[in-house]
């Protein structure tokens, strides 16, 4: 099956900073219908949808988070220039020459300023940039723009998806991808007209970017027997980078993890997934992430006992860079892998 490439790129374009998931869960709801036995909202803002199991004395769970990072307007000078705090992790210098969107009463499109090289000290050529350095200008005075947003609106970077040979390339891969991946998982398992073996809860949730804090809640809602975290991983496969130190590789495959800083999967779940994708002949490599964390850790912790925990990772080119890239075939092999462990998770041995 090809990836519904249109679809990604609403899912990647729309609008999500941690705690302002609106548009994005506008979407996701509109994609959902007739997908799920239920769709509701947890108070937090968490979209659960559940698909019934042919048995539903246990449950498993996949957490697919919609937030984007983003920003947060935290002044407006004399002169209509914003300054902003970060939501979520950003290296300061891929700020340079972007553009982005303030969310207010209507989109104010705005671009990152700093000081131009032409007037800046020797020194200041040779020192690192910082997120104080920069500013948003948006052309507007500063009683132009205070009609239209105010201190904590919401902003978002500006980037459209494109296709580079058989790789998209966008803001946001990270982490709609993932948003893309449960949805088609869910798609799949209606055209199949396959149960999962137990019911099962496709979560897209909230915050994941400052503390896979949706994740948390969920999970301590639903007590999931088994958890599945989805999300994109470093793809280090780039020149200058030694091969100890690539992490995953573009089209080799969908990543199924191990570990990463916030969580050390559950070795039973990981035999689990290799064993479900030798079987179905889906292309699928490791992954070891020394940094980062995801929602996994949310899945296998939060409830009393835990969770038998995994991922599926999508290996990300760029990521927290307005041009995350991912190879289409490992975005597929994704939806396959997750729509396969979630139908055969009864005939797997889960003994210690």
């Amino acid at each position: 099956m090809a990836i519904d490439v249109d679809l990604l790129a609403k899912i990647c374009e729309a609008p999500g900073a941690p705690g302002f998931e609106i548009k994005i869960r506008e979407l996701v709801l509109k994609e959902l219908k007739g997908l799920a036995d239920e769709v509701r909202i947890d108070r937090m803002g968490n979209v659960v949808a559940l698909k019934k199991g042919k048995d539903s004395s246990k449950k498993a769970m996949a957490a697919a988070h919609m937030d984007e990072i983003g920003f947060i307007v935290t002044h407006i000078d004399d002169n209509g220039f914003v300054r902003f705090n970060p939501l979520g992790g950003f290296d300061p210098k891929t700020l340079t020459a972007q553009r982005v969107l303030i969310h207010g009463k209507k989109d104010v499109l705005g671009v990152m300023g700093c000081k131009p090289i032409h007037i800046m000290t020797p020194e200041e050529r040779g020192a690192k940039l910082n997120l104080d350095d920069y500013f948003i200008d948006t052309g507007l005075t500063k009683k132009q723009l205070e009609k239209i947003i105010e201190i904590g609106s919401p902003i978002t970077r500006e980037r459209h998806l494109v296709e580079l040979g058989d790789c998209v390339n966008v803001k946001s891969l990270d982490n709609r991808a993932s948003v893309f991946l449960l949805l088609e998982t869910l798609r799949t398992l209606k055209k199949s007209r396959r149960k999962p073996a137990y019911d099962f809860y496709a979560v897209f949730t909230v915050q994941e970017e400052i503390g896979i804090r949706g994740a948390n809640v969920s999970a301590l809602e639903i007590q999931p027997d088994f958890g599945f975290g989805l999300d994109t991983t470093i793809a280090c496969d780039t020149p200058g980078v030694p091969a100890q130190k690539k992490i995953t590789s573009l089209g080799e495959g969908t990543a199924i993890k191990i570990m990463d800083s916030s969580v050390v999967c559950d070795y039973r779940m990981v035999e689990f997934m290799k064993k479900t994708a030798k079987e179905k002949k889906i292309k699928w490599q490791p992954e070891i992430l020394h940094a980062g964390g995801t929602d996994t850790a949310g899945l296998q912790r939060m409830s009393p006992g835990g969770s038998i925990a995994g991922a599926i990772s999508i290996p990300t080119r760029y990521v927290h860079q307005v041009i995350e890239t991912c190879h289409k075939d490992d975005i597929e092999n994704g939806i396959k892998l997750l729509a396969a462990c979630v139908c055969d998770l009864d005939k797997h041995d889960w003994k210690f």
